[in-house]
């Protein structure tokens, strides 16, 4: 399937279409290009991303002319002016704020994860429904009751969603915020979501990745097997405990 993303400027303005796997390849660029920054460059090539990130240089600078950028023979990329039309294009400079349900391990970790704000995204409040959880403080975000959601994502003109909570309890949440109005959701629970054709959805599965991860494993044992060193289960004990 040839997916494609639909991506807005700022100002509402309709960008190109782009490609899935270019869209995914954007963020490792800007990633890269953050780095080679603070290493003193000013310039880029697509040579130095190809390099770095095991890519084609031909491929980076197709999908660094689909989002406009335009580099010079012999020069390159001017490094800060290629950081901010990516960030630009990936909607970085506008902060969007999300709402986040499930405030248990995995919610409370992305609570905490700062570095979202720097890709565009700031989660505002967590929801959960257990008593113990409502009116504490997570990384500094209030945790409200469940019911308040749609109201408040309402008033606030809240988009994005972040579902952490169970499966079973998933698609009810899903429908508060479709009720709230948000209208993109990224979905950590292990089931598919039924959701109206206009909310977009996100499933982030983490059980298949880790068995593509488990395949890619054996498969690379069956190649290059393992040297085992010959170490006692004390010694084991002991090496761990260092």
């Amino acid at each position: 399937m040839n997916l494609k993303t639909q991506l807005k400027q700022p100002d509402g303005t309709p960008l190109k279409t782009v490609p899935e796997p270019t869209l995914k390849r954007l963020p490792l660029y800007h990633r890269f290009l953050k780095g080679w920054q603070a290493g003193g460059h000013e310039t880029v090539s697509c040579t130095d991303i190809g390099r770095d990130l095991e890519l084609d240089p031909t491929q980076v600078r197709k999908d660094l002319e689909s989002i406009g950028a335009a580099g010079r023979p012999r020069i390159g990329y001017v490094l800060k002016n290629l950081i901010e039309a990516l960030e630009t294009f990936l909607g970085w400079n506008n902060v969007n704020e999300a709402f986040l349900v499930g405030a248990g391990s995995m919610g409370s970790a992305l609570l905490g994860y700062r570095k979202f704000e720097q890709c565009g995204l700031k989660i505002v409040t967590a929801f959960d429904l257990d008593p113990s959880k409502i009116g504490t403080r997570i990384h500094g975000k209030h945790v409200l009751p469940l019911d308040k959601l749609p109201g408040l994502a309402q008033r606030m003109h809240i988009l994005i969603g972040i579902i952490t909570v169970p499966a079973a309890e998933a698609q009810g949440v899903a429908d508060m915020m479709v009720e709230g109005g948000i209208r993109a959701i990224w979905n950590f629970a292990p089931i598919r979501l039924q959701k109206p054709e206009r909310v977009i959805v996100h499933n982030e599965d983490l059980y298949c990745s880790l068995v593509e991860l488990s395949q890619k494993l054996s498969a690379n044992l069956q190649n290059t097997p393992p040297k085992r060193a010959n170490l006692s289960r004390t010694g084991a004990t002991a090496a761990l405990a260092i």
